[in-house]
Order: structure tokens, then C-alpha cells, then sequence
């Protein structure tokens, strides 16, 4: 388990392919200018021949801008690329993710119960994420809503990222939760303009923090 700074989870943002017309270097890249704190690199429709070239280019990039770059359930790739580690689901190994990312990589892993969160800790996670509401990019995943999310916050030391249909509008609610950031895909894939939809998200999730008693 590592020691990461939550500040490095305030705005998460999580690459996809669903949305025509931009790729994951197009989304990680303007998440990255417009401010984001973290970026992911979610490509299930790659091999890992074909993801690992995409994810050592953009673990180079994310580290030359400060940014946390994680790689979606496909550790091998995240330890190969020099990313700073995985984030995982119930569905993955959870019990191998550690093992092969080592002491130093970061791990993430989805739980959505209160005895989740007690097994992710267990086996060395160092955040976890949290379904805040329904949505079409993550259709599996049961939404705990904003009461489940200060639930699962209190109950655990590890820092919690919010997922789930959030968007500049609505990402503060879920800091004043209890959780240390959001992780948003369509807010800034299917953006208009992706750098000012990442701009608009930190500010709220600031300005959340800084009322909780952070730092903007």
C-alpha cells in the first residue's frame, strides 16, 4: 500500500471509447490541460498488445504533468506501461492486484457495501470508488446515491472517488459526501469543448473542498 496524497483523486478522469470521435489520447490529453488530478486509461476493446503502446504514452505524459495515471483492470499492462498503478472491480483478481503492482504502484478498487470496503482494505487498496448515480457508462454498477457514499466515506480511512453520472452541476454534492474527488467519463468525452468541462469540474470540486475545510 502507498501513500497517496487524496488531493491526487479530486478530479479523476476515465478514458473510453463509447463515444465516436474521441479517442482515449484525446480525452486523457485535454482532461490533463484542463486541470484534472488524475487520468485512466478504460480500453476493454483492446488487447493488451494493443493498449500497452497508448498506456506507455501516456504514463510518460501524465508523469511529466504531475498527474496520477492509472491503467482499468488490466494490472500486467499498468506494470509494464510505468504507470502509477490499477484500478480494479468485484469482478478482477483483487487478491493478485497487489501482488503484482508491488508496494509501490497504487491500487484502486470498486466496492459498493460497506463489507467491500473492508476486504478492499484488507488486500492493500489505496482509494476506492464509489457508484453515485446510474449510468449508461457503468450500467453494472449499483448506485449508492449521495447517502450511500457518506456511508461507505465514514467507514473507512481509505479516500473515496464518487462515480457515476456526475458532471460540473451536481460534482460538489458528492465532495460534501465525504468524498475525496469524482471520476467522471462522459462529463468530459462527450464535452463540447472536453479542457473547459474538466476546467468547470475542478473549480466545483475545489470550491466543495475548500468549504470542507481543504485547500483549493
Amino acid at each position: 500500500m502507498t501513500t497517496l496524497d487524496p488531493a491526487r483523486l479530486a478530479v479523476y478522469v476515465v478514458t473510453s471509447a463509447a463515444f465516436a470521435g474521441r479517442s482515449h489520447r484525446d480525452v486523457a490529453l485535454a482532461a490533463m490541460e484542463g486541470g484534472a488530478t488524475a487520468v485512466q486509461l478504460r480500453a476493454p476493446e483492446l488487447d493488451d498488445e494493443s493498449l500497452l503502446p497508448l498506456a506507455t504514452e501516456l504514463a510518460g505524459r501524465c508523469r511529466e504533468a504531475g498527474v496520477l495515471f492509472v491503467v482499468n483492470d488490466r494490472v500486467p499492462v499498468a506494470v509494464a506501461s510505468g504507470a502509477d498503478g490499477a484500478h480494479v472491480g468485484q469482478d478482477d483478481d483483487l487478491r493478485s492486484a497487489r501482488e503484482l503492482l508491488g508496494p509501490d504502484r497504487v491500487l484502486g478498487i470498486s466496492v459498493g457495501d460497506a463489507a467491500q470496503v473492508e476486504e478492499a482494505a484488507s488486500l492493500g487498496a489505496d482509494y476506492l470508488g464509489v457508484t453515485v448515480w446510474s449510468t449508461a457508462t457503468k450500467r453494472e454498477a449499483t448506485a449508492a446515491g449521495l447517502e450511500g457514499v457518506r456511508e461507505l466515506a465514514t467507514a473507512t480511512s481509505l479516500p473515496v472517488v464518487g462515480i457515476g453520472g456526475i458532471g460540473p452541476a451536481n460534482a460538489a454534492e458528492v465532495v460534501r459526501a465525504g468524498a475525496a474527488g469524482v471520476a467522471v467519463i462522459s462529463a468530459v468525452a462527450t464535452a463540447g469543448d472536453p479542457v473547459a468541462a474538466t476546467r468547470r469540474l475542478v473549480e466545483a470540486v475545489h470550491g466543495a473542498l475548500y468549504e470542507r475545510g481543504g485547500t483549493r
